[in-house]
């Protein structure tokens, strides 16, 4: 079993090594400027973290804070915001490229120029020429979808830490999925709404999406904190803290790192910009109910958390 949880912790570090060595070809060779490789110097952080965790932890995971998924968000990022602001202020030539839009041009793109013999070098070459026709908009899709699946994915390889059940991480997993399909949609739909209204909101997008990949290493919002007894004596803060900590959480996540912001900017492009369509409307008007909701969540908790404190309180009639 320790065998078993070794060879996840160093899978899935090594997954993160690999997607984020990637991003910093791609942008080698989207920018033509070897100095670029110094962006393998964010890889350090993520190795030595597998060093001292494998060392002193055997590989087990923090119960609120996932340090890999940090550190691994902390070396690919900047090699996206780097590939998404070349491609607003360069127009590349998409007659060019190949779009990965139809089953008929993914196969094209993989069988381009194949021969019936290769050899090793003429197979990296032959890759390396897959590789670089692809248009530059799949590849950073590609990016960002393989970026969110593999947060996915790790957080469920990862060896479970200190106190955190299985139960905790199916529900964090589940939540996870539903995360990274709204931060696809926001970032791939809002981008190609502004690029070319305003490279400024290009930058707040950007940032926006940086702040809500926060939540990835988070699990304040799943992972149960509740007293182990009901009646223990305390102050009423205290009681309302520890007792709904998960949905405290999860409510200030929503509010101030996902579904808030997102709010703010879609109706930012649609008032300042003068941006419509149909899904835009939607996904602003299902980020509004989130913050409604949510609000209205916090209301209840803390209105049940004062109806027990009267009635624990009260004198009972004899």
């Amino acid at each position: 079993m320790c065998l078993y949880k070794f060879m996840c912790a160093i899978t899935t570090r090594a997954l993160f090594l690999i997607v984020s060595l990637v991003s910093v070809w791609r942008v080698i060779w989207v920018k033509h400027e070897p100095k670029y490789w110094l962006l393998t110097i964010l890889f350090l952080p993520l190795v030595v973290e597998m060093i001292i965790t494998l060392k002193s932890r055997r590989g087990q995971d923090y119960k609120w804070f996932s340090p890999p998924i940090f550190l691994f968000l902390i070396s690919i990022i900047p090699s996206i915001w780097i590939l998404e602001l070349h491609n607003q202020h360069e127009k590349v030539n998409i007659s060019q490229c190949k779009k990965l839009n139809s089953w008929e041009n993914l196969l094209n793109v993989i069988t381009r120029n194949q021969t019936g013999n290769l050899t090793y070098q003429n197979y990296l070459e032959q890759f390396n020429q897959v590789l670089t026709t692809v248009c530059a908009n799949d590849w950073i899709l590609a990016l960002h979808q393989i970026l969110l699946l593999l947060l996915i994915v790790g957080k469920w390889l990862l060896p479970l830490g200190g106190g955190v059940t299985r139960d905790e991480l199916s529900q964090l997993l589940l939540i996870f999925v539903g995360t990274a399909a709204d931060i696809l949609e926001f970032t791939s739909e809002t981008l190609s709404d502004v690029k070319e209204n305003s490279p400024q909101l290009v930058y707040i997008i950007l940032a926006v999406w940086t702040w809500s990949m926060l939540q990835f290493p988070l699990h304040l919002a799943v992972v149960n904190s509740k007293p182990d007894s009901d009646d223990e004596q305390g102050s009423k803060e205290v009681s309302l803290l520890s007792k709904h900590s998960t949905d405290i959480w999860s409510v200030i996540e929503a509010l101030f790192i996902q579904d808030g912001p997102f709010l703010v900017v879609r109706l930012t492009v649609m008032t300042y910009f003068d941006v419509f369509h149909q899904m835009l409307v939607f996904f602003a008007i299902k980020n509004f109910l989130v913050v409604i909701l949510n609000l209205y969540r916090l209301v209840v908790i803390c209105q049940q958390s004062r109806s027990r404190a009267n009635r624990g309180s009260a004198v009972p009639c004899v």
